[in-house]
């Protein structure tokens, strides 16, 4: 992954700065990095699956949405993506997905 992630101590440094860590530099420093393994698009559509399935429909969703459309996931796939998990995670969930995808690749 090239992009360094700064989002942890960006928003949570001064309150939570061991987690702001563990989200920086482990999470997103090494586990995201270790592409050897799996690679960033693949991560980004377990992690869009995994967040839309537990019901995590805000910025962080709409984050790694956009995250998996920089790590070369098209719209089509993604369109797919969110339909597939719609039968386990619940048709809701999946429409708040979609609206936030929809956004994300608008252009």
């Amino acid at each position: 992954m090239a992009d360094k992630v700064t989002a942890g101590r960006d928003v949570l440094g001064e309150f939570a700065p061991k987690f702001a860590e563990l989200n920086d530099d482990v999470l997103f420093g090494q586990v995201w990095a270790r592409e050897d393994k799996l690679s960033a698009r693949d991560r980004s559509m377990i992690t869009v699956t995994a967040l839309m399935s537990s019901g995590v429909l805000d910025s962080s969703l709409q984050s790694h949405i956009e995250r998996a459309k920089n790590n070369g996931v098209t719209a089509e796939e993604m369109a797919e993506i969110l339909t597939h998990a719609a039968f386990y995670a619940g048709w809701p969930k999946a429409w708040a997905a979609f609206r936030m995808a929809q956004e994300v690749y608008k252009d």
